[in-house]
């Protein structure tokens, strides 16, 4: 904190028509919001992974103030530009960088932004990755022990294997005998994930004897950008915790027919105790009983019998036999050069490339994120990118 530098505060008073960037020192920009805040981003060289930082100048207070930063935070590039999109996230769009890592969205006074500031009690801002095109949203599978989910599923990802994937989930334990990490679980320290879950990085965890375990929004994500659908297999209170997250997902609950048959399944398998499955049929009673109850979930589905049950999931998924199990091709990257000149046309950015002293712009695109989903902590989806040329009439689209 402190008085603000003598260069910013001239800046500050030029008027920044759209909430346009301002380019300052550097690799710097600022952005004016409307609640006289000043939010300076810029590109760090001083760590061992550089990264774009935030600071924000509060002209009510003439301080400087240092947010809590949510979210993974862009790698730092040559260059940036900055533009505020509305009164909730500012776009950062790299220099330098394909169309995979270019497009960041920093959220300033989102709902997801807000809640978290009155969660920390002071100024919090969150990074989410921009992605061009659309993704399917993934599918929360929910069901007591015993009532058939993990054999749908795997007939599931039998059928369409590059439609589908599941996410590596985190924990806590010590990998067992031919455990991969990464690959059976993401094994970390205690204290680094109960960190990564007070920054809100985890969309659902739970405490099994002693050791903690949780889906990351990281890890659903990492599925998605693969161009394949998220499913994930969790219980009634970890579908319960991601319902209240900022994850879009359909939720699915398979039931039983009676909770007698529920029973005779787990009695059938000989695989537990006499104990230990009447406390897997309390468990199943408050399950059902949640999975029931009025929204919570989507949709249920009765697994009376496994290949109707089965029918039925693939119809609500919009899956149909011999349908193409392709998996779907990811946009095609653009390069971004490191310099651009930028101007917003309703809900749309034209953005120039190439080099301001010059005045020679190679490349000329146009982004629209008129359709976007999601947004911190995860990824905001739905960006769709163009190539244009100029014209007489401003520009004339070329793909």
């Amino acid at each position: 904190m402190g008085e603000a530098p003598a260069f910013l505060v001239d800046d500050l008073q030029k008027d920044l028509t759209n909430g346009f960037h301002l380019k300052l020192k550097g690799h710097e920009t600022a952005i004016n919001t409307g609640d006289n805040k000043t939010y300076v981003i810029a590109g760090t060289e001083y760590e061992s992974t550089p990264t774009i930082e935030v600071r924000i100048y509060d002209k009510n207070t003439d301080e400087w103030v240092i947010p809590i930063v949510l979210g993974i935070k862009p790698k730092s590039s040559k260059g940036h530009t900055s533009v505020l999109l509305d009164e909730g996230r500012i776009l950062v769009i790299k220099g330098n960088s394909t169309s995979d890592d270019c497009f960041w969205f920093l959220e300033v006074n989102t709902a997801f932004v807000r809640e978290q500031k009155k969660r920390f009690e002071t100024d919090v801002v969150a990074w989410s990755r921009g992605v061009i095109g659309e993704a399917e949203i993934p599918i929360v599978i929910s069901g007591p022990s015993g009532v058939g989910k993990g054999t749908l599923i795997s007939k599931l990802m039998e059928e369409f294997p590059s439609m589908f994937g599941f996410s590596v989930s985190h924990t806590t334990r010590a990998p067992r005998s031919k455990e991969q990490n990464g690959v059976h679980y993401h094994f970390t320290e205690r204290s680094a994930m109960e960190k990564d879950i007070k920054d809100g990085k985890f969309l659902e965890f739970a405490s099994v004897h002693g050791n903690l375990y949780g889906t990351s929004i990281e890890a659903v994500e990492a599925v998605t950008d693969k161009g394949k659908r998220c499913i994930l297999d969790i219980d009634v209170q970890g579908a319960r915790s991601v319902r209240g997250s900022s994850l879009e997902a359909i939720f699915i609950f398979i039931s039983p027919p009676s909770f007698e048959d529920l029973e005779k399944r787990l009695r059938a398998r000989r695989t537990e105790t006499e104990e230990q499955i009447q406390k897997r049929l309390k468990n199943a009673r408050t399950e059902i009983e949640q999975g029931n109850s009025p929204g919570h979930f989507d949709c249920i589905l009765v697994n009376d019998d496994l290949e109707t049950c089965y029918k039925n999931l693939k119809k609500l998924l919009g899956l149909n036999e011999g349908a193409d199990t392709t998996q779907k091709l990811l946009p095609e990257l653009v390069e971004m050069h490191l310099e651009h000149r930028v101007s917003k046309i309703d809900q749309k950015i034209l953005i120039n490339c190439g080099n301001a002293e010059e005045n020679s712009y190679r490349n000329m695109f146009l982004l629209d994120f008129s359709s976007i989903k999601g947004g911190a902590p995860g990824r905001t989806r739905g960006l769709n990118l163009l190539t244009v040329e100029p014209s007489i009439n401003g520009y004339k689209m070329l793909s």
